[in-house]
């Protein structure tokens, strides 16, 4: 208690230095994984994808962010044994952030996408089975996450399978496919309103003092939903159909269409990621200040201060301004080649599979989903499709992310400890 007592101010400072490095790191890795479906397909350039993530991922982090926070934030330790001693939890959650941060800035700079959220779990269960004791670790709720990070790419690739195929048989094997096109993309346009609109109002406005009914949450996101198709209809009707000579059925012309569909989902998709990912970044801060300005109570159901997402907010579009670029190209156009229509197809099922998950408090990997996704839509059209080095190069990633994460912690949690008693 002392300790925190004495020390309070600099655990504060550390742990938002920390916390906005974490957020560089989600947001150089992670965004860029988000955004590289849209840039890859050409459906929309850099400098379109920069614009939409800092204004969806910042949306999604303030107003979606706080129910994944609370499991990163006290879900996976055992409070009770920490009760004695709160200043280990407090050096464990430092060291978690900073070797979290450290391991996704190799990651970007070799342009691997690796998830924020192995990352950052890696980290908190490495710490607290070599520091606190392998009792500490709430074995169930990690076992729960890690059974996600499978059913999550699974999940969003049977929903970019069945989207792509649907799009395929609804308007690529229609007799005028542009008119298909027309007809049937205010629909998806409306799915992807209504999907981000129901979560987020069902699950995430609480902590703004928003709490709607279920009745309410399905009437105002069919209205949300309704809105956005409107204004996509819009935007539609600027396509005029383009003679080419070499393009026969006028599939140019269709994938035109989606362009406009997928600036859409592309907004989907970084609200999503705000939502879920905000909380690697803010989630053990959030811990920090709650043991320091409780002095030394572990509450594990304290409210995240409204600025604390702010700042997680502000560091993911930092780190997609600065560093973003390496990983959007390995995600764009190294797994497969991606129009705009198959772009679509992934990027709404990853972020409806995200913004699921949000929703219910799991903190799922948003790269393991959006690569299922990926790959769902490239299975749909023949294993030939799919570049299997990346994917192999990619896998590989993954399973280097949670020891290096770990590793580290402990490094630093025991480097906290000499140094503050």
């Amino acid at each position: 208690m002392q300790i925190i007592t004495q020390h309070g101010e600099i655990f504060i400072i550390l742990a938002c230095l920390f916390g906005f490095f974490m957020a560089w790191g989600v947001g150089a890795n992670d965004v860029a994984n988000a955004m590289g479906t849209s840039v890859g397909s050409k459906a929309i350039t850099i400098k379109q994808a920069i614009i939409i993530a800092v204004i969806f991922e910042f949306l999604g982090a303030w107003l979606a962010g706080g129910e994944v926070t609370a499991t990163i934030r006290g879900g996976m330790l055992d409070p009770v044994l920490l009760e004695s001693n709160p200043q280990l939890l407090v050096y464990g959650m430092l060291s978690a952030l900073l070797a979290a941060a450290i391991w996704l800035m190799i990651a970007s700079a070799r342009g691997w996408p690796v998830s924020t959220t192995h990352s950052i779990v890696g980290a908190i269960v490495g710490f607290g089975a070599v520091g606190l004791g392998m009792e500490a670790v709430a074995w169930g709720k990690v076992g729960q996450i890690a059974s996600s990070w499978v059913v999550s790419p699974l999940l969003a690739g049977t929903i970019g399978f069945v989207l792509f195929k649907s799009v395929h048989h609804l308007i690529f094997e229609s007799d005028d496919p542009f008119a298909a096109a027309k007809r049937y993309v205010p629909g998806y346009v409306f799915l992807v309103g209504f999907i981000v609109a129901m979560v987020t109002l069902t699950k995430g406005l609480s902590h703004v003092g928003l709490n709607l009914t279920f009745g309410q949450s399905l009437l105002l996101s069919v209205l949300i939903g309704a809105g956005i198709m409107g204004l996509g209809l819009v935007m539609q009707r600027r396509i005029k159909f383009e003679k080419n000579a070499s393009d026969h059925f006028g599939y140019v012309n269709v994938e035109r269409v989606f362009g406009v569909l997928m600036i859409f989902t592309a907004c989907a998709m970084a609200f999503a990621h705000g939502s879920n990912d905000v909380a690697n970044a803010v989630g053990p801060l959030a811990a920090v200040i709650s043991v320091v300005r409780s002095d030394g109570v572990i509450d594990s159901a304290a409210l995240v201060p409204w600025w604390v997402l702010v700042l997680g907010g502000a560091g993911i579009v930092f780190g997609l301004v600065t560093y973003g670029h390496k990983v959007i190209a390995t995600v764009g156009t190294g797994i497969t080649e991606l129009t705009p229509s198959r772009g679509f197809a992934a990027t709404l099922a990853a972020a409806t599979t995200v913004v699921l998950a949000s929703g219910t408090g799991l903190p799922i990997s948003t790269t393991h989903t959006l690569v299922g996704a990926i790959l769902g839509v490239g299975l749909a059209r023949g294993m030939a499709a799919l570049n299997l080095r990346v994917i192999g190069t990619i896998v590989m990633s993954w399973l280097i992310t949670l020891p290096a994460g770990a590793g580290l912690a402990i490094l630093f949690f025991f480097m906290f400890k000499g140094m503050f008693g």
